[in-house]
């Protein structure tokens, strides 16, 4: 399988503190890879570290049809989802941004991105929603546009950090069952970070486990048996 993304005993730190130790792991081509550990175990830094928005102290991340930054990478940071029925950005405008990055001065919508819009919105489901202010929209809806955001580019890599951690229970299945779509569907490459383990293990295809360093990387169906063999956690310990 074609290899996205290599790291090599990335170790990262803030300040005093060392908030990854020596981890290294592979992204292939077509992976569904779930991320999860405990509050400080170093996952959004992880996610940011591959994004290249924060240092490596040692060791290195190579890219292969990727590259560091946004080439090629959607992201959707982990964000609250605004109950502000006065923000005043429309759908469209917000999907917009996605496009945005890779443009020249002046960066202008086209009539080619605005068809792109529209695809992703259809794509997602959200296309009668194009006009109406984000500001309006329920916590789900919200999430699909800020999903369309970071599909609109068609990247090969989208990485989604807490995507769900403000829907409820109904809303949170139905996002994790339209990443999996994605990522059988389209063939892009997929690392979510969630606390919600059940989940994420029923969705993804491996599992990624971090205690601010690599406890746990390999297939999701024989995560159970083999993470328990490694640490002796329960689940519910990362979810603390």
């Amino acid at each position: 399988m074609n290899s996205l993304i290599r790291a090599e005993n990335v170790t990262v730190r803030y300040g005093e503190n060392i908030v990854l130790t020596d981890v290294s792991f592979d992204v292939q081509a077509g992976d569904y890879i779930g991320l999860v550990g405990a509050n400080g175990s170093g996952k959004s830094t992880l996610m940011k570290a591959i994004l290249g928005l924060v240092p490596i102290e040692k060791g290195k991340i190579q890219y292969s049809g990727v590259g560091r930054g946004h080439t090629g990478i959607g992201y959707l940071p982990q964000v609250a989802v605004t109950g502000n029925t006065l923000f005043p950005a429309e759908v469209r405008e917000i999907v917009g941004i996605g496009l945005l990055g890779g443009k020249k001065f002046p960066k202008r919508i086209t009539k080619n991105d605005e068809l792109a819009i529209e695809s992703i919105l259809e794509k997602l489901g959200i296309l009668g929603l194009k006009n109406k202010k984000i500001g309006d929209l329920s916590g789900g809806q919200q999430q699909r546009v800020l999903l369309a955001r970071a599909m609109v580019s068609r990247p090969k890599l989208l990485i989604l950090d807490e995507p769900t951690s403000a829907l409820d229970p109904r809303v949170r299945s139905e996002f994790f069952a339209l990443i999996k779509s994605i990522n059988e569907n389209d063939g892009t490459t997929v690392i979510l970070v969630s606390h919600d383990l059940s989940s994420i293990k029923r969705y993804s295809k491996k599992m990624m486990v971090l205690d601010r360093e690599l406890v746990y990387y390999g297939s999701s169906a024989a995560f159970d048996i083999n993470f328990s063999m490694a640490r002796g956690l329960h689940h519910h310990e990362l979810n603390d």
